[in-house]
């Protein structure tokens, strides 16, 4: 368990993507293997060119499955202030060596193997993200041309408990099973960047038009996924999870449209989008009451209503002072988070908007 967060402010520490793990473990066995240089430490090059050295809790000889000699290294991952499911897992790596030049890949305990089409990785592959495929490659060619070798690498990677971490990822609805990917395009980690959560969001999307659907839905959470699963009857692989980032999904419709989609999130939520913003977390973005007023005058609502709105402690508490005097405030509001949205997309993408209530029931709608 993490300490506390501490009572002074302090600046957020960075922290190594498991890419960057990956990378740090398969040279340090290999240098083992080829040097006999076993090492507390493995000095690694980022994609951006920082230098960056990175602690190992092991570094050893091991034999193969098939009796063949091989090496291995672990390493914790850190992942500074973000709040990482990998963070404090150990990533290691097996490596041994082999005739045939070039690098090749496989998933060791707790990494998965990609089963459907539409990532960056094709299916069969083990789930090693092309980013951390490249630094180990230029790592361990880097190494083999320091020791004179010409030959190649069996490189097995692997994180501790990592099936059991994946469950709490998106990986199962990705197809990726039997434990997580191997992530980076930068090697760091930013805190509160969510890059990981982001690129699973396009992950998501991308895995559902390589398989023919065409109609998606975006949801906040397990509630609006909920309703657009009963509403829709959408199987799994169409119910994108976009928790507070649908700034996300609605860019990646530039690169990857689809014909219909269908954003479902809470009413609050929605009406920070319907006022133009795009990351719906309390961080960024807040509700405006002063704005939901004005939207309930637009709808009919009196002047009573709209200066109760205004003071209302709560958007639900608005929404509920506007239905009882017969205002659809819910539909107003996705109307203009529609307009937003589709203000983003390309004109082929059609939008609609659900908003939903605490129990997850449909409190209005843009179409």
């Amino acid at each position: 368990m993490r300490d506390e967060t501490p009572e002074e402010p302090r600046p957020l520490r960075s922290g190594y993507t498991t890419g960057s793990c990956a990378t740090a473990t398969s040279l340090a066995a290999a240098r083992l293997l080829l040097g006999g240089e076993r090492s507390d430490l493995a000095q690694i090059v980022l994609p951006k060119g920082q230098q960056v050295p990175m602690r190992l809790v092991f570094c050893r000889f091991v034999n193969g499955t098939d009796g063949t000699a091989g090496a291995e290294a672990g390493t914790i991952k850190d992942a500074g202030d973000d709040p990482d499911v990998t963070h404090g897992a150990l990533v290691f790596a097996r490596v041994a060596l082999s005739a045939e030049p070039g690098v090749r890949f496989h998933a060791g305990p707790g990494v998965g193997t990609v089963t459907r089409a539409g990532l960056t990785v094709p299916v069969g592959e083990p789930a090693i993200n092309p980013v951390p495929r490249r630094m180990m490659l230029d790592h361990l060619t880097e190494l083999a041309i320091e020791y004179g070798y010409s030959g190649g690498f069996e490189v097995t990677i692997g994180v501790e408990n990592g099936e059991t971490l994946a469950l709490k990822t998106m990986n199962p609805r990705l197809g990726i099973v039997g434990g997580l990917s191997i992530l980076g395009t930068t090697g760091i980690v930013r805190p509160f960047s969510c890059s990981a959560y982001i690129a699973s969001i396009h992950q998501g999307i991308d895995v559902a038009r390589a398989n023919g659907y065409r109609h998606v839905a975006a949801c906040t959470g397990n509630a609006s996924e909920d309703a657009m699963r009963a509403h829709y009857a959408l199987p799994e692989i169409a119910l994108i999870e976009m928790g507070d980032f649908v700034g996300a999904v609605l860019k990646h419709m530039r690169r990857a449209p689809v014909e219909k989609l269908s954003l479902c999130g809470g009413f609050g939520k929605f009406s920070k989008l319907a006022a133009g913003h795009l990351d719906l977390h309390s961080r960024h973005s807040s509700i405006d009451l002063r704005l939901l007023a004005q939207w309930a005058g637009e709808a009919g609502g009196g002047t009573a209503l709209q200066a109760a709105i205004e003071a209302a402690n709560t958007s639900q508490q608005a929404l509920a002072m506007a239905t009882e005097q017969g205002i659809a405030l819910g539909d107003v509001v996705c109307r203009h988070a529609r307009a937003v949205a589709q203000d983003i997309v390309p004109p082929e993408v059609a939008v609609e908007v659900f908003a939903i209530d605490r129990e997850g029931q449909f409190v209005g709608v843009a179409q």
